[in-house]
């Protein structure tokens, strides 16, 4: 038996920063992200022979578009410049790093709310910095999330297509967390840790941890393309 260690890049969607003049957090994503890592750093799964682990790194608009961020300066939250359209050698340190993460990733997880019934414009912009040639045959899993009842999901059907442009292929199985700060602490501990809707997750890690391993297997007998 052998332990399979993936690299998962995890994108947030939410670069929201201001708490509401109804209250509540200033970014609810902050309780799902956390809760998200806590079951990636805690899963040690059998798949046949092999145990599955995760080697995580985050993506945060507020952090990658601040001052000094990887997609800072030359570029910004309304992606002047793509990195595909730059010399990789000109980019800064902290560009090329965050490019060599995503490249290097054995899957994705995406973390977002919906603004407007779509896509984050954040969520938009810092992957789409990066050419679909990073991300090619590598799957993906969607978390979604609102405040209220409908739980992200028609951002959700977005994310998918944005996905499979890219080249990194969504799972079927989704995660959609209705009314947040019902289910989950400020510090993404359940509230009740039998919730229906928290029982989502194991499942569509089981497919997206399947569908790495199988992708690793065969991006390393022939390459992607």
């Amino acid at each position: 038996m052998s332990n399979i260690c993936l690299k998962t890049v995890v994108f947030l969607g939410s670069a929201r920063n201001i708490t509401p003049p109804w209250g509540g957090d200033a970014r609810t994503g902050d309780r799902v992200l956390a809760w998200v890592k806590n079951a990636l750093s805690s899963r040690k799964e059998s798949l046949g022979e092999d145990t599955i682990t995760h080697d995580v790194h985050v993506v945060d608009p507020l952090e990658v578009f601040a001052d000094g961020g990887a997609l800072s300066g030359f570029t910004g939250g309304e992606l002047r410049a793509p990195t595909f359209f730059m010399n990789g050698e000109d980019l800064p340190k902290a560009t090329q790093e965050l490019a060599a993460k995503i490249k290097e990733a054995d899957c994705y997880l995406i973390v977002s709310p919906e603004y407007n019934h779509t896509i984050p414009p954040a969520l938009s912009s810092v992957m789409g910095h990066f050419g679909g040639s990073n991300y090619s045959c590598k799957p993906s899993g969607i978390v979604t999330y609102s405040p209220g009842p409908f739980a992200g999901m028609r951002a959700a059907m977005a994310i998918q297509v944005m996905c499979h442009e890219l080249g990194c292929l969504p799972v079927s199985k989704l995660c959609g967390l209705p009314s947040v700060s019902d289910l989950l602490q400020a510090d993404g501990t359940p509230k009740d840790e039998g919730a229906r809707m928290l029982k989502q997750l194991p499942d569509l890690l089981s497919q997206l941890e399947w569908m790495a391993v199988a992708m690793k297997n065969q991006r390393d007998k022939t390459g992607a393309f």
